[in-house]
């Protein structure tokens, strides 16, 4: 059994906590947060043992690998005392605040071999995994341009300020939002290496944008553009979608449905010259415990497969959370 601990307990925290209690090679030995009513309901209607202070839970439960959910302000701190102390680590998205906190990270995970990981869930949701084997088997032939999309409900009206609202804490539709499809692009066609122009824009929020609107080149010289907003709300919630025009195809995706044409015979067993359409249904493996989407046990089983060393550290690594975080921060060098 893989010894777990938790820090922080709000939305994302308690889902972890939900689907790691219920994981047959996982054993939750603490449960961390500041909020003495969430740890009261914890403890009142849990086994798991609560703590107010993680450095305590490590020092009295000794986790094997811990899952750090708390706001991104906090990541570097936390992420630099487990991996010092040889605990692997899950950190929630973005990774950090900057590359520049994130860098040493990265070198320390590898130095000391720990297994590391950034819950960038949408790598575990059948239609972009299919999108990634389309893209890297070259069926729809060199890709020359792209659309990453998001869109939801999150901020729909001016509301009391929380620390998705202050910039210094990681808040805002750029970090929190549009991280998922900045992300997304690195993965499926290559990281994000120059950005031509941006802009950033407030409609309901005071302090951070609510909308991302930017041109960027990636490392290939593919370019495309980014279109995020969190203030949308004909979406019921966050809406993910990715374009791909290549010269002999395209791909049209989101977490629900895969459509991609093909220009020629030459495609993937199972498809064939002109449109095809895929439903994520058809292409995401059952998980044990279900919660929210399949995405969401996966990630969390891969990090368990990782810590037992039944699969490589390959996905949703802190290097490719860091290459997040440096195209964040080009983006907002160029905002305007």
């Amino acid at each position: 059994m893989i010894k777990v601990g938790i820090i922080g307990i709000g939305k994302m925290g308690i889902s972890h906590l939900a689907i790691l209690g219920a994981h047959p090679d996982v054993k939750v030995v603490g449960v961390c947060d500041t909020s003495k009513m969430m740890l009261d309901a914890i403890e009142k209607y849990s086994p798991f043992p609560c703590f107010t202070d993680y450095k305590k839970m490590l020092e009295e439960a000794k986790p094997d690998a811990v899952v750090v959910a708390v706001p991104t302000k906090y990541h570097a701190a936390i992420v630099e005392e487990l991996l010092k102390r040889d605990v692997h680590v899950f950190a929630e998205k973005p990774f950090c605040l900057n590359p520049e906190q994130g860098a040493p990270l990265v070198a320390l995970a590898k130095q000391k071999s720990l297994v590391n990981q950034v819950g960038y869930h949408n790598k575990f949701v059948g239609t972009f995994q299919e999108v990634k084997r389309i893209i890297d088997g070259g069926f729809i032939g060199e890709p020359y341009h792209f659309l990453g999309q998001a869109y939801g409900p999150v901020v729909i009206k001016a509301k009391q300020d929380t620390w998705r609202s202050n910039p210094e804490e990681g808040g805002g539709c750029l970090m929190d939002y549009a991280s998922h499809v900045i992300d997304l692009i690195n993965y499926i066609l290559a990281p994000i290496t120059d950005v031509k122009a941006t802009m950033l824009k407030s409609i309901f929020s005071k302090e951070v944008d609510d909308a991302v609107f930017s041109m960027l080149e990636l490392s290939n010289k593919v370019t495309g553009i980014l279109s995020v907003n969190w203030s949308d709300e004909t979406y019921r919630k966050m809406s993910t979608s990715i374009s791909i025009n290549g010269k002999k195809g395209k791909i049209v995706s989101d977490a629900n449905e895969l459509k991609v044409f093909f220009k020629d015979d030459e495609c993937p067993a199972g498809y064939s010259k002109g449109w095809n359409i895929r439903h994520v249904t058809d292409l995401t493996p059952e998980v044990d415990y279900y919660l929210r989407g399949e995405e969401y046990s996966a990630q969390l089983d891969y990090f368990i497969k990782t810590v037992q060393g039944k699969v490589p550290n390959s996905i949703n690594s802190f290097e490719s959370a860091w290459l997040t975080d440096r195209a964040i921060s080009l983006i907002r060098k160029e905002q305007r």
